[in-house]
């Protein structure tokens, strides 16, 4: 499969720039392992610029990219959740200039330990969880066990996708959750964890020894390039084909 996307790159490489630029992009961890990782070298070939990848968290991409340190800053999560998120201990920076780029969406799961019965709960009982308002498995036809979130520190988009979509963008407060670094980490506790909770995506859940606890409804996730200001000509081609080696590759 890459090396048909690969193939088809240098395809669609016929006429673009001679001179080939190198971009930085910073931010979500989850961008970064969903396309980069496996599709950089496609994403290079198709546009014919080199791209420095700096893997971290979304919040942390917009700042790089308003300090300049970053041409293009990866979000995984609402851009307006991210924004709100930043504006209070960075008021003074030009929130109105991002400029937002959909590349592709993927789905959020919730992981529990292979122990834990449950496999299936309600959209409702789910944010009543994560607002601290049910703190014991047992309320929800679980073990008698308190319920201990694993979720990356703030600033993911993993959070704030569940917040726009369960919370109606309230920030959650589950009783003293477990705080990792990215979401690669949240999955290795839930698997040592039999009362834990982790809140990550569908393809790491899958990949690892953990079991998704399905919601009525599934929870999206959107992979987004953002921009300050307007992209050069340059940019709009990487941007174009992230879009398109993503498209190619996730709808086999």
């Amino acid at each position: 499969m890459r090396h048909t996307l690969f193939a088809l790159a240098i395809f669609l490489s016929a006429g673009t720039a001679l001179q080939a630029q190198t971009f930085v992009m910073q931010g979500s961890t989850t961008f970064t392992h969903r396309v980069m990782e496996p599709y950089q070298g496609s994403i290079e070939a198709a546009s014919g610029h080199k791209l420095t990848v700096v893997p971290n968290k979304s919040s942390l991409g917009l700042l790089s990219l308003f300090a300049k340190r970053a041409d293009f800053a990866m979000i995984s999560g609402p851009q307006k959740n991210e924004i709100d998120a930043l504006k209070p201990k960075h008021p003074e920076l030009p929130f109105d200039q991002l400029r937002i780029f959909n590349i592709w969406n993927t789905r959020m799961a919730f992981a529990v330990n292979k122990d834990n019965p449950l496999r299936k709960l309600s959209d409702a009982k789910m944010a009543a969880i994560l607002m601290g308002k049910i703190t014991n498995w047992h309320d929800v036809g679980g073990a008698d066990l308190p319920i201990k979130i694993v979720q990356v520190r703030e600033g993911g988009g993993v959070e704030a996708s569940i917040e726009a979509a369960l919370l109606d963008g309230k920030i959650m407060t589950p009783p003293d959750p477990i705080l990792v670094q990215i979401s690669s980490q949240v999955v290795k506790i839930v698997e040592q964890l039999p009362e834990g909770l982790g809140l990550s995506q569908i393809s790491i859940v899958k990949a690892s020894n953990t079991v998704e606890l399905q919601l009525d409804h599934p929870v999206e996730q959107h992979l987004d390039l953002v921009t300050l200001g307007e992209p050069t000509p340059e940019m709009r081609k990487v941007i174009e084909a992230a879009r398109h080696i993503a498209s190619m590759a996730f709808e086999q």
